[in-house]
């Protein structure tokens, strides 16, 4: 089943997932467990037009009577949390330190920063690129009604769901939806297939971890929260990603460049035709982070310096041989 911006994939024994257009930046994906009378869907999406979209798709294949009772946030980025507010009369379950992290870049902080960005300079141009296609005004925050550590067991009628924190990694509080029963995991963003990643919080060695973890999962399918349905083949590539960028980023730190003259400088490879490469620079900067014990910076900096990383690689591409 298709709508304007995604396509609802069956797969199979009451499971589905909704891809949404390339993966690319907002574009993420989302999932549906049902038995019986009984549902839980894995995240929403970045506004209420598009949840609303997700919603009526979902609605289309619920068995009579059912309802979605439980809503998963996999982690707290807004591609998968600001429709929370239209999933009515649904318990919401995150991690605990993702219920914390979605507190620090609230709908309204990014509907005024969109609205600045005219004004921005560079910056505001990248970000009008990417998240031009989205409203974030009127958006309420919806924060989970339950948190866990660690790991814990849903069910939904007679399926187990088990959900496992793996972060901190893409954020702070990552985890991972498994449905055994169903030979199914809904990875959300620490796996993105067709793109780069980007590694907001780090360390590296929990998401190659996250990664390794998949691994040993008896698995048929595995959603990605950004790109295609894939498989473990999908996995190994972005652990190999993470593990290429780590052995071209250090040496770099030990010569004294800054993260952004490092990602310029660092070859990608096998992953030169992956989308969304402006994100190289903040994955540099958040292994030199773990190298050297510095601070974070936050959003708006790291928006900069992908900004900035794009004009860079265009004047370099532009450049006469």
């Amino acid at each position: 089943m298709e709508t304007e911006n995604g396509v609802l994939c069956d797969l199979g024994r009451g499971s589905y997932a909704y891809l949404q257009r390339d993966g690319s930046w907002g574009w993420s994906n989302s999932g549906l467990v049902v038995d019986g009378g009984h549902a839980l869907m894995v995240d929403t999406l970045f506004d209420l037009r598009l949840t609303r979209d997700l919603l009526d798709a979902y609605g289309r294949v619920l068995p009579p009577g059912a309802a979605i009772e439980t809503l998963v946030n996999t982690h707290a980025n807004g591609d998968h949390t600001f429709g929370n507010q239209l999933v009515r009369g649904a318990r919401i379950v995150a991690t605990r330190s993702a219920a914390e992290e979605m507190t620090r870049v609230p709908p309204a902080a990014l509907a005024a920063l969109m609205r600045a960005a005219p004004e921005s300079g560079l910056a505001g141009e990248f970000l009008q690129r990417i998240f031009g296609p989205f409203d974030f005004e009127d958006i309420a925050l919806t924060l989970p009604d339950e948190t866990f550590a660690g790991e814990t067991t849903l069910h939904v009628g007679g399926k187990e769901v088990r959900l496992i924190e793996v972060g901190p990694a893409h954020t702070r509080g990552d985890a991972l939806v498994h449905v055994p029963g169903d030979r199914l995991l809904y990875a959300a963003d620490i796996l993105f297939v067709g793109g780069h990643p980007v590694m907001w919080e780090g360390p590296l060695d929990n998401w190659v971890g996250a990664l390794d973890l998949i691994l040993g999962l008896d698995l048929e399918t595995i959603v990605p929260g950004h790109g295609p349905l894939t498989d473990s083949a999908g996995v190994a590539r972005l652990k190999g990603y993470l593990l290429h960028l780590d052995r071209e980023a250090r040496p770099r730190y030990e010569a004294g460049l800054s993260p952004l003259e490092a990602a310029l400088d660092i070859p990608l490879g096998d992953y030169a035709d992956w989308g969304e490469a402006e994100r190289v620079v903040v994955n540099v900067e958040t292994l030199f982070r773990g190298y050297s014990g510095g601070e974070r910076r936050g959003p708006a900096e790291l928006f900069a310096a992908m900004a900035e990383f794009e004009r860079r690689r265009g004047s370099a591409a532009a450049r006469p041989a």
